[in-house]
């Protein structure tokens, strides 16, 4: 099949006009800046935006208490889909280098309407975490702050609805501009932070080590740790995995800024599967560390501590790394929540662009911003969007962090699923070619699919429960499944909308259904 024509549309206008915009295959251009990240880059991308230390200090309480001393065969369990899926993303693109990804994959394989709705849970994801990484970023600033003052009233400032409000409002326009101003911007200053990150959690994990048994509630390794089938209940193992499948989410914003990569059809797959590998090492590094430093108790530095479950970093930073040190686990967690604000609009962003250009969604989002070469007004309404999520949800919500990530976790089985699924269904006829082309293209991406659909669907059937995430509850109905589920069903609402507006697009005559009975060579 036809590649996609990499080259820029001159001027602010609507990307991939029919008028020499679109490839054969229906595939247009959008007017992205081409070759601005190379690999390196785009692996930093990933990192970046997946925010392991954000991760951590938000999900390392929250999944200990779901299943307990197994919480790093868990994390291994959560990094087995994702990588499965990850394969499927990278033939994909290898055909098909379009900033829409799920988007645009799924509408090839599945048509329009399937495309769309896996659009939109790319998207709405993408606005739960930036919602909860600003929520993150304020706290560990005000935490910081306190800290650097010695003035406790000031660390408390967090607590005041109305200051943690406003604060997450100007973190996110101040990373909404940095984003508009393209990726390249603030290159060094992200390369920066991603090394901070991993530098901070290697001392981390150095320093907990060297803790372990000085601690009431410490404990010695055992292998009994990385064994999944060990969790209590398999209701726990999926709770758990769920959080652990939020834990590696990001990594697919490598493929999200193809057009704009150096070798756009290899480069994004090849940086998502280092972002990934550099990821689960150091979760496993640091889950094991932690553990046998407090162990996975509910009391005290317990990791699984109701007080403290939600933020382990704010807790245990003094009594593991000191009060000097304990500071740059502050700082690491407010750079990686601060990277990752900026880097999490490039998925949603360019999802809402490539929509937009395929008549998916109003042309306006088409526009391609003349100077910077970036999604202007996609990435301008993606932060108002986020900052009024997080506002509603911070004001009608008992604990927005908990139940928003339990949400993000549906959402991600949701749309990566999805484009599983598509990658096996859209090369269904290559697949007898050769082992590679049944592996790669075949077995892996819908054993990816199949697992990640499974823990859609028990998620969905344990979140009608109000005891699953923070135990809040709409009319008897668990907060957790009404966000999720209510999201999900917003998107069925808007699209039905566009097809009333945009009905060539739903009846396929824009990014039409294709099944390549030719591969590009290797």
């Amino acid at each position: 099949m036809s590649q996609l024509d990499a080259r820029p549309l001159a001027g602010d206008t609507a990307g991939g006009a029919p008028d020499g915009g679109a490839s054969r295959s229906g595939v247009r251009t959008k007017g992205l800046g081409g070759n601005s990240v190379g690999l390196t880059g785009s692996a930093v991308i990933g990192i970046s935006t997946v925010a392991p230390v954000y991760c951590l200090t938000s999900t390392l309480g929250s999944t200990t208490g779901e299943v307990g001393l197994q919480m790093p065969a868990v994390f291994l369990a959560g990094f087995l889909p994702m990588l499965l899926v990850a394969f499927a993303y990278r033939e994909l693109n290898r055909v098909m280098p379009d900033c829409g990804t799920s988007f645009t994959w799924t509408v090839k394989a599945f048509g329009p309407r399937l495309g769309w709705m896996c659009g939109w849970g790319l998207v709405i994801a993408t606005i739960i975490v930036l919602s909860n990484l600003a929520g993150v970023a304020t706290s560990f600033f005000w935490l910081l702050a306190g800290e650097i003052t010695g003035s406790e009233s000031i660390a408390a400032l967090d607590d005041n609805k109305a200051v943690h409000i406003t604060t997450v409002l100007i973190l996110i326009a101040v990373a909404t501009a940095i984003s508009y101003r393209g990726m390249t911007a603030t290159k060094g200053v992200q390369y920066a932070l991603v090394g901070l990150q991993l530098l901070v959690l290697g001392l981390f994990v150095a320093m907990a080590l060297s803790k372990a048994g000085s601690f009431d509630t410490s404990l010695s390794f055992s292998m009994e740790w990385l064994n999944p089938f060990a969790v209590q209940s398999f209701a726990a193992f999926t709770a758990g995995l769920s959080l652990s499948i939020f834990m590696y989410w990001g990594w697919d914003a490598c493929l999200t800024a193809n057009e704009e990569t150096t070798g756009s059809d290899r480069t994004p797959g090849r940086a998502a599967l280092i972002a990934m590998v550099i990821l689960v090492a150091s979760y496993l590094a640091t889950a094991v560390a932690a553990q046998m430093a407090v162990g996975s108790g509910d009391k005290g530095l317990g990791l699984a501590n109701a007080e403290t479950s939600d933020n382990v970093f704010a807790a245990l930073a003094g009594p593991i790394m000191g009060p000097g040190l304990g500071v740059l686990l502050f700082v690491a967690v407010l750079a990686s929540a601060a990277a990752s604000l900026q880097t999490t609009f490039i998925p949603v962003a360019r999802t809402v662009l490539a929509m937009s250009t395929y008549e998916a969604l109003p042309a306006s989002y088409s526009r391609v911003n003349p100077r910077f070469k970036t999604p202007g007004r996609a990435t301008v309404v993606a932060g108002i969007a986020t900052g009024a999520f997080y506002t509603v949800m911070t004001l009608v919500s008992e604990n927005v962090l908990i139940d928003t990530i339990y949400a993000l976790g549906l959402m991600i089985c949701f749309y990566y699923s999805l484009t599983a699924f598509a990658c096996a269904w859209y090369f269904r006829k290559e697949l007898l070619r050769s082992g590679r082309d049944l592996v790669f293209k075949g077995i892996f991406p819908l054993l990816g699919g199949a697992l990640l659909a499974a823990v859609f669907g028990k998620t969905l059937y344990d979140m009608w429960d109000p005891a699953y995430g923070s135990g809040s509850a709409v009319f008897g109905v668990g907060s957790v499944f009404v966000i999720g589920v209510g999201l999900l069903l917003v998107g069925v609402v808007i699209m039905l909308v566009m097809q009333r507006k945009s009905p060539a697009f739903f009846r396929g005559e824009v990014l039409t259904r294709e099944t390549p009975s030719l591969v590009v060579p290797d």
